[in-house]
């Protein structure tokens, strides 16, 4: 019983400690990442990861702001 309170207790910290990131492109789309966007500067592109847990790239010009929700 006590192992699983603690187990239980683990997990709800573990998913207070995860943010999304909203990234808006000059488009005018809004992206939402489960994960911080990583830039490559030598493609110049910003890798994440979507909502499926696909990985996906976006040129750096393209996005105007990027903002933790």
């Amino acid at each position: 019983m006590n192992k699983t309170i603690l187990l239980l207790a683990c997990l709800v910290g573990l998913v207070g400690c995860s943010s999304q990131y909203i990234m808006s492109t000059k488009d005018g789309k809004m992206i939402t990442s489960d994960s911080k966007p990583k830039l490559d500067k030598t493609t110049g592109m910003y890798l994440y990861y979507d909502e499926d847990g696909r990985e996906v790239m976006i040129k750096q010009d393209d996005v105007t702001q990027i903002i933790e929700r």
